[in-house]
């Protein structure tokens, strides 16, 4: 029996030595030291990764006939918009010039699609190829934005055409290279930093949202968002124009004042040869864009030399300055192709915009190529060596939408 009671014994005898330890000369051990340092919390959100934005935002069509928007897959069938077996069914073209619509014409061949042709010294429109969808109420600029991203920036002074971006990694570029190639985490970072006032206000500035042209019937005056667009917010807007709804009319009175030194026209369509006779150039605003066309050209300028515009055939005998775009609009759906562009040579400036949708595979650079068909096709007539007069010359400033 007294061997079992021992161990008993024993074991509260040890209990109550571990209980007042200290008593018995054991050192207590010592409380871990808290940091002193303040708690920071953590943001609960990453600074804007414009890079990881248009990953997630970006929609791509899987092939030719079918449709992905950002939220999924609709439909597999065909592009809806628009379905014109001939494209100059039903065109005006009493009051234009024949020679450069037959050029066009020629140009844009079996594609559905629209050509515009303006002269950007006068605003006046030379020919509308497909009047019915060159008026309509607009489509998604796709890459044609970041000429507005592009002098926003330069206007506000956060970006110039040497200085490199850091677009991701160790990945960066420059504005030049930045438009030839069509870089779109550049000008989503462009977007970001701006924000969307500034762009809205540049955009409006350059007249998106508004006609374009002077009296011109039908047609429509696009639109811009109220807000930052909910599918990939201000990345997406300057890189792809997400939200936007942007008429083939307003690319070409931007594209013009870029290439006459910044001067907004309003845009004017003779209906017949009373109206081209009493033709008036008429000044919508002056942009002050004067040092930053420098800055964009030779980027425009890269994008038919080496970037994705070189289907226009870079001629440095007659260069061509010009923007392409590919996207697809979720709105309709249809896929887009678009070209904007202008010409130099010798005095005879011109700009091109080709809008290409539907029916088939299309894309900014096979719009690039119908544009450059066009030049082409004016300078085998020698169209850019003819003298050209404007009867009145006065330049009159103003007029109503």
């Amino acid at each position: 029996m007294r061997l079992t009671r021992l161990p008993r014994s024993f074991i509260v005898l040890l209990c109550l030595f571990l209980l007042a330890g200290t008593s018995f000369g054991m050192v207590p051990k010592k409380k871990a030291k808290r940091n002193s340092k303040p708690i920071v919390a953590k943001p609960l959100s990453k600074p804007p990764n414009a890079a990881k934005e248009l990953r997630k935002h970006r929609a791509r069509p899987k092939h030719a006939n079918s449709f992905v928007p950002a939220g999924g897959r609709v439909g597999s069938g065909p592009w809806k918009e628009p379905t014109f077996a001939d494209s100059t069914v039903g065109d005006l073209i009493d009051g234009e010039d024949l020679v450069v619509r037959r050029a066009a014409v020629d140009a844009l061949g079996p594609f559905n699609g629209t050509v515009v042709v303006a002269d950007p010294s006068t605003g006046r429109i030379l020919t509308i190829v497909n009047q019915k969808l060159a008026l309509k109420s607009g489509f998604q600029p796709c890459s044609t934005i970041k000429i507005v991203a592009a002098l926003a920036g330069l206007s506000e002074g956060i970006i110039d055409r040497s200085t490199a971006m850091r677009l991701y990694g160790r990945t960066s570029m420059n504005l030049t290279n930045a438009l030839a190639h069509s870089n779109n985490n550049y000008f989503a970072n462009v977007g970001i930093k701006l924000g969307f006032e500034k762009v809205s206000y540049y955009a409006r500035l350059f007249g998106l949202g508004e006609k374009a042209g002077l009296n011109i019937d039908g047609e429509q005056a696009g639109s811009l968002p109220l807000a930052p667009p909910k599918n990939g917010g201000m990345g997406m807007m300057t890189s792809f124009g997400e939200g936007i709804a942007l008429t083939p009319l307003q690319l070409t009175g931007l594209v013009s004042a870029v290439a006459n030194g910044g001067t907004l026209y309003y845009l004017q369509h003779p209906a017949n040869l009373s109206e081209l006779e009493k033709f008036v150039p008429r000044v919508k605003r002056h942009l002050a864009i004067q040092e930053s066309i420098p800055e964009v050209k030779p980027g425009m300028m890269g994008a038919v030399e080496y970037g994705t515009a070189r289907r226009a055939n870079y001629d440095p005998n007659e260069p061509i300055f010009g923007k392409t775009g590919t996207c697809t609009d979720s709105a309709t759906p249809t896929h887009l192709g678009w070209f904007g562009s202008f010409n130099d040579v010798m005095s005879k400036k011109l700009t091109v915009v080709v809008l290409l949708t539907g029916g088939r595979p299309v894309n900014g650079p096979v719009a690039a190529g119908v544009a450059g068909n066009v030049y082409r096709n004016l300078s085998q007539q020698n169209y850019f060596a003819q003298h050209r007069t404007i009867s009145p010359v006065a330049m009159i400033t103003g007029g109503s939408d």
